[in-house]
């Protein structure tokens, strides 16, 4: 029997629980040999970061014991704030970062008895992106040093896999400092090589990095460090060897991120360093308007890997989707793999195994197998089973912005087969605005999103210009127009909606978290579209925010404002907190108090100003959250704190 009910009145199966309750975060996909390795970050344990395998056999179990027999391992490095990859395993070796200390720890699963062993000294030091040498029985790892006066130190070094690092410091080596980043250390098959990539401020990785490589003397440091690709305003992702010995990279200096591979790597017997490098040759593997790499936000990007000794496994983006499929080595011909799923993270294989996180229309994020064209899952990120007849399928839209270009997203309408609505009612829209601001929204299957279709809200999940996915001009062009550009997008996105009668234009409300709650505030501060907002953990005031905020980016404001200045007159004018007057809707502020990235400070003020012009304004902190909310009681409370404001914003009444 089917209810009818005004939009957004509808009830669903999805609870704020469900979201949490029986879901997990994936990340971090690896393979070795038949079995997979990846970290699941669990909402019901307070976000712990949890390492898990899955054996030969079938059997998914977690791998560590606890440290010193008091301490669940937490599998999370804080390197960048956004952390990453922070595990590495080989032949049974595993080493890792232990959010709880900072400390590097190895585990040795052939002598388990031996327990977790620390690496690394007590101190204030993160470290990340690990790459083993067992050869050498040393780990790489990229080590952000905030034990030094002023910003913090990020550099490379190589670590002893006996343990003597925690004894004696002295014995943590630096192998390259001379940059202000460094990341992605891979070591060559023969051992000899190592490549890796860094940059400088004011620059991200994505906007001008550098890629190196170096040849290594028998203690494993850098002999020689040769500059493989340094050019204005281009960006490398992802170095990684072939099983031959020739360095895959990924570079948009093209304006596309598009695969190179590079050949001469074999030291021979009375070569100088001038001599190896000019045996170096680079090819572009295959030349094309995709997109085979994404921004370096956090370390250990997996978008490809080895699939046999002449072809890559590989996923790209393409007008706004992502999809899998192999590359020759030789003449870079591309077969597409048609899997059903689109790749969301990791791209891993070894002998011949294929495993990738990845999502579709009708599945959350899960960690799958593709043999033969046929794909298997191995873990799902939810337990909760969704009707197929519940769920509402993004339509890729889209949409003229008014000054002559175009703008992309994806459409969710309201779906629930018990309800309807009246004939004259129209949804309320949701409109999402993901962070970066250089990341993408994706169309797989989101809980999240759902909740709110379910509810017969309709969603407009939005890629502004400077979103990722449809080259570097696209991402580009919202350099210098932060605040306005942007803006200007998601509420054309609503006019479109509004034109096509497909949403309630009376009832919009506009929310995003970190750089999209940048967005949110500016957006109703600076337009009438939207009639309510949410900012999770947004920027307020970016004049604060440019003295207050962590080094990795401490100099971005510089390229997204057009101004390195603080003092420069934008950084007030695009500024919410200067625009508390001409904010009228209501607004939801959601915060953690731990957040080291925006500090809460900037959602106090904003709402203490608010208030003090009689606006409609709510302020919830929460206890043990950084930036991005991980605990499940926090989750559930905030998405539902957020659906009683809108519908007390609207005053939603059923007829």
């Amino acid at each position: 029997m089917v209810t009818t009910r005004q939009f957004g009145l509808w009830d669903s199966p999805i609870t704020p629980d469900e979201l949490t309750g029986r879901s997990v975060v994936l990340s971090q996909v690896r393979v070795e040999g038949k079995t997979t390795w990846w970290v699941e970050g669990r909402p019901k344990q307070g976000g712990r970061n949890v390492l898990l395998r899955r054996t030969r056999l079938g059997v998914t179990e977690e791998v560590l014991p606890m440290i010193e027999d008091t301490t669940l391992p937490d599998v999370r490095t804080r390197v960048h704030e956004y952390g990453g990859r922070a595990y590495a395993v080989a032949e049974g070796i595993v080493v890792f970062s232990h959010a709880g200390d900072g400390r590097v720890y190895r585990y040795d699963l052939s002598h388990p008895s031996d327990g977790v062993v620390p690496l690394t000294e007590l101190a204030d030091r993160r470290y990340g992106d690990f790459e083993l040498d067992l050869v050498r029985g040393l780990v790489y790892a990229v080590c952000e040093d905030h034990t030094v006066v002023g910003e913090a130190t990020n550099y490379l070094v190589r670590i002893p896999l006996d343990g003597s690092g925690a004894r004696e410091p002295d014995r943590v080596v630096t192998v390259f400092s001379n940059s202000d980043f460094a990341i992605a250390p891979t070591l060559s098959p023969d051992g000899t090589t190592l490549a890796w990539i860094t940059w400088n401020h004011p620059h991200m990785p994505w906007t001008r990095s550098q890629l190196h490589v170096g040849s290594l003397d028998f203690d494993g440091s850098i002999v020689h460090d040769h500059t493989l690709i340094d050019e204005e305003e281009v960006c490398v992702y992802e170095p990684r060897w072939t099983l031959t010995g020739d360095l895959i990279h990924v570079d948009d200096s093209t304006g596309w991120a598009n695969l190179y591979r590079t050949e001469g790597f074999a030291w021979r017997e009375g070569d100088t360093a001038t001599s190896w490098t000019t045996r170096l040759r680079s090819r572009r593997l295959h030349p094309a308007n995709r997109a085979f790499s994404h921004p370096h936000w956090q370390l250990g990007l997996h978008s490809y890997d080895n699939l046999d000794e002449d072809h890559l496994i590989c996923s790209w983006a393409e007008d706004g989707l992502w999809h899998l499929g192999s590359i020759r080595l030789d003449n870079g011909q591309l077969e597409h793999w048609d899997i059903g799923w689109w790749p969301a993270g990791n791209v891993a294989s070894d002998l011949g195994r294929v495993v990738l996180l990845a999502d579709s229309p009708e599945q959350t994020p899960s960690i799958i197998e593709v043999t033969a064209g046929q794909t298997s899952v191995l873990r799902t990120s939810t337990y909760a089973e969704l009707d197929s007849d519940l769920i509402s399928r993004a339509e890729s839209i889209s949409w003229p912005t008014r000054d002559g270009e175009v703008a992309h997203g994806f459409f969710y309408s309201p779906q629930n087969p018990g309800f309807t609505a009246p004939t004259d009612d129209r949804p309320p829209l949701i409109v999402m605005v993901h962070g970066g601001p250089t990341a993408a929204a994706r169309p797989g299957l989101s809980l999240e999103k759902q909740y709110w279709t379910s509810r017969g809200f309709a969603v407009l999940d939005v890629n502004h210009r400077g979103s990722s996915g449809w080259g570097r001009a696209y991402r580009a062009r919202l350099n210098g127009h932060w605040g306005e550009m942007d803006i200007d997008d998601c509420a054309d996105g609503v006019q479109y909606l509004v034109d096509a009668d497909l949403i309630d234009p009376k009832q919009v409300a506009i929310r995003g978290a970190s750089a999209g709650g940048f967005t949110t505030l500016a957006a109703l501060a600076r337009g009438s579209v939207f009639t309510a907002g949410t900012a999770l953990y947004g920027v307020a005031d970016l004049r604060t925010l440019s003295a207050e905020t962590h080094k990795f980016e401490s100099r971005y404001l510089g390229r997204l404002l057009g101004s390195s200045d603080p003092a420069d007159p934008v950084y007030a004018e695009r500024s919410p907190i200067n625009l508390i007057e001409q904010i009228t809707s209501p607004l939801l502020l959601l915060h953690g108090r731990e957040d080291t990235v925006v500090p809460f400070s900037q959602a106090l003020h904003m709402k203490n100003a608010l208030a003090g012009l009689g606006r409609v304004v709510e302020l919830k902190l929460y206890d043990g959250e950084g930036h991005g909310f991980v605990k499940a009681e926090t989750v559930a409370d905030a998405i539902e704190t957020e659906r009683v404001f809108y519908l007390t914003a609207w005053a939603i009444s059923q007829p």
